[in-house]
């Protein structure tokens, strides 16, 4: 069983690094060499997501095995999964959305988390319960750069971190934002690299995003 969860090393999980690879781990083999080589490519923050059946194990063993890793739990959308993941080690959360029973089990669980949101009226039902770091998803389709752009004038209190279609071609345009912390994505991690276990190439992608900003 994982220790509980360390402070985050700054205030906020926005500003660890300008990118936050979001990890599919399907073997759990990968789950360390993978988390080493975004680590040494300067990309501390971590999101793996719930959609494997060995996450929570790959969390156990990122959280364990890579100290350095700011290690965080993705597609939470349950209080159940809160738990869950904290147990795991996880030291942040992200939800893809986000109702009122969630929320208030992330704010009880004593991590960081993200909350998502895709239109204005639930960012201002966040700002108006105390919470100004959201997650914007699906960012590309729910508006992308502009649709961020727009809110920053009304609603400056609020800072997102971008994910869902969000890449190299991108990202710098997201994070020249001013209400952009951090962008979310998986293009450091191809596919064919991960089968290969090719984790030199991850670090070389990973520190190739980590200069963005």
């Amino acid at each position: 069983m994982s220790s509980l969860p360390a402070p985050l090393p700054v205030p906020s999980v926005l500003d660890l690094a300008p990118v936050i690879p979001v990890v599919v781990v399907e073997d759990l083999a990968d789950a360390v060499p993978l988390a080493r080589a975004l680590v040494a490519g300067g990309l501390p923050a971590i999101e793996v997501t719930l959609r494997t059946p060995v996450a929570l194990d790959a969390i156990r063993a990122i959280a364990d095995g890579v100290p350095d890793a700011v290690v965080g739990v993705g597609t939470i959308i349950s209080p159940a999964q809160v738990g869950d993941a904290v147990e795991a080690g996880a030291r942040f959360l992200v939800s893809p959305g986000w109702t009122d029973v969630l929320l208030e089990s992330m704010r009880a669980s004593g991590v960081p988390f993200l909350p998502g949101v895709s239109t204005t009226s639930e960012v201002v039902a966040l700002l108006e319960r105390g919470v100004s770091e959201m997650k914007f998803f699906p960012a590309e389709a729910a508006g992308g750069t502009a649709y961020l752009k727009s809110l920053s004038g009304p609603l400056p209190q609020a800072r997102f971190c971008p994910t869902g279609g969000v890449s190299p071609a991108n990202a710098a345009a997201y994070l020249a934002l001013p209400n952009v912390g951090c962008v979310g994505g998986s293009w450091m991690l191809p596919a064919d690299a991960i089968a290969a276990r090719d984790w030199d190439r991850v670090e070389t992608l990973a520190r190739e995003a980590a200069k963005l900003r």
